[in-house]
């Protein structure tokens, strides 16, 4: 295979993709049912088949988009379904569910950066286009992914986790004024990561608030794989 075609390419990123944002997915229903909200049980979405949680944009068009364009690569899936009213603190509830994604993907980084680690001989050695070099470029993918999908998600608006972790920790009439952001979270996601950027270059809230941790997590992740590869 060729390690520059856009098979190749688009391979490499969205099956660390995919695999990411399904467990970011499951992680949340999880939590819910852990903490008394049995809805995303009861609709069959803890599963972790991809074709339960695939959003044909968010999942497959937008990052197959960026992988070909050789941009960062990033994408969404259906999110879990969630009752709050199930949960005994829903406010405290609700808040505990969304960590529990980016909390999935940073520990999914680790388990990339430990197999990185584990098979760092065979990643420096494999020949280009080689099924070894495939694995390892995943696995380098991998980590990536779900450390930029961790921080990603905790940008402190909604539609994103940490919108939900602000509406957690903010005096409840207030909460409930920033729950209604909500209702225009799909309008606030194209704004900030499409709209705003092309307009105000130096707006782009990817590249100024969430690249620089993502930058200093990777490299704490990759000096754990270079510590086990010894």
């Amino acid at each position: 295979m060729d390690p520059n075609g856009i098979i190749w390419s688009a391979a490499v990123w969205l099956i660390p993709l995919v695999i990411a944002i399904v467990f970011h997915e499951v992680a949340h229903g999880l939590a819910a049912r852990a903490l008394g909200d049995p809805t995303a049980a009861r609709l069959n979405r803890l599963s972790f088949n991809p074709l339960r949680h695939v959003d044909p944009i968010g999942t497959i068009v937008l990052p197959l988009m960026l992988a070909i364009a050789k941009a960062p690569v990033f994408g969404w899936a259906k999110p879990v379904p969630v009752d709050a009213r199930n949960l005994p603190d829903p406010r405290r509830g609700m808040l505990l569910v969304a960590l529990a994604g980016p909390g999935m993907n940073l520990t999914l980084a680790l388990v990339g950066a430990v197999l990185l680690g584990l098979f760092a001989q065979t990643v420096d050695t494999a020949p280009a286009g080689s099924l070894g070099a495939f694995v390892a470029s995943n696995l380098v993918n991998f980590l990536l992914i779900n450390v930029f999908l961790a921080i990603f998600n905790l940008i402190p608006l909604p539609p994103f986790d940490g919108g939900h972790v602000v509406a957690g920790l903010l005096p409840e009439p207030l909460a409930q004024r920033w729950d209604r952001l909500a209702r225009f979270g799909f309008l606030l996601l194209i704004l900030l990561l499409f709209v705003i950027p092309a307009l105000v270059p130096s707006a782009n809230i990817v590249q100024r608030l969430v690249a620089p941790p993502a930058q200093a997590l990777t490299q704490v992740y990759l000096s754990i794989a270079t510590a086990i590869g010894g």
